[in-house]
């Protein structure tokens, strides 16, 4: 595209004008007597982006010409700090040098506008479960597997004591279900779907016996150690959730006496599903709880915690 006729910086003097008629370079020349009115070189152009420098027109041709650069000072001279140079509008702006954040970029340790840093474990922005006063809550799953610790060692304590019932029992339910077998195959099936009271006979101090063995156990750890065998090896620990330590013996009482009754009413007929419902409910509790609560912790006050 053709410039408009007019006096331009003259591309072989650059102390003085030559007039273009709009085609060509006439031989009219005069000397600078300031900007042009397109206040350009004939033939530069400024590259995209960057303010136009005096002898500059957007067009084409000679490449614009390198920036003064700043005197460098000499040796015992104060050295004003330089500004930095931010980029014009569409220039790239170089790459940052290492350690400097990017312009509205947070610094190493410094939180990001509107996003509080989190401290502690968990994932990045989780905060992690904790006691009012920092301690680390326990897992659902390492709970559970020490309950099944505890469980087993529980029923080798107390088989000295419910040994006899519970051979008496299987006994009883044994002959029952062979009866009931031997009318199927002789042709009369019994309709009823009750065991016999026997079994309950046996059953019912078995399960009382072993509950009072298992209270003792749990009492006994919790107030002393503030952790049964099975949650020591686990790594956790039973506490208040406001105070720090081994938990009192009314807090343990009230803790498993919750699930001490639940099991006790499970041995009654109808109620007894219904209390196995909420059993099953307690013991899940701690999946979805904020404060990571069985419902026997929330009756007691207590929490699982990370030792």
């Amino acid at each position: 595209m053709s410039s408009p006729a007019g006096w331009y910086d003259d591309p072989a003097d650059p102390t003085q004008q030559r007039y273009w008629d709009g085609n060509t370079w006439t031989d009219q020349r005069r000397a600078q007597q300031g900007p042009s009115p397109y206040q350009g070189q004939f033939g530069a152009a400024s590259q995209y982006g960057q303010a136009a420098q005096h002898g500059q027109v957007y067009g084409g041709g000679a490449a614009p010409s390198e920036p003064t650069r700043p005197a460098q000072p000499q040796y015992g001279q104060y050295a004003p700090p330089q500004q930095p140079q931010q980029p014009q509008y569409g220039q790239y702006a170089g790459p940052q040098q290492y350690g400097q954040p990017q312009y509205g970029q947070p610094q190493y340790g410094q939180p990001q506008y509107g996003h509080p840093q989190q401290q502690g474990y968990g994932y990045p922005g989780k905060r992690p479960n904790t006691t009012p006063d920092g301690q680390l809550l326990s897992g659902w799953w390492r709970r559970v597997f020490a309950r099944i610790i505890d469980s087993i060692i529980v029923g080798i304590i107390g088989l000295p004591l419910t040994g006899y019932f519970y051979y008496k029992y299987s006994q009883v339910l044994w002959d029952y279900l062979k009866t009931t077998m031997d009318a199927a195959e002789a042709g009369t099936p019994t309709t009823t779907t009750s065991l016999p009271p026997e079994v309950y006979k046996w059953m019912i101090p078995a399960v009382l016996i072993g509950l009072v063995v298992s209270f003792a156990y749990e009492y006994l750890f919790l107030t002393k150690k503030g952790a049964t065998p099975g949650k020591m090896l686990l790594g956790i620990a039973v506490r208040l959730r406001d105070v720090p330590g081994n938990p009192p013996g009314a807090a343990v009482a009230k803790r498993y006496g919750f699930e001490i009754a639940l099991s006790a009413v499970g041995l009654v007929p109808l109620v007894g599903t219904l209390a196995g419902f909420i059993a099953l409910i307690n013991y899940l509790w701690p999946l979805w709880d904020d404060k990571k609560q069985a419902l026997h912790d929330k009756v007691a006050g207590t929490n699982v915690v990370r030792v």
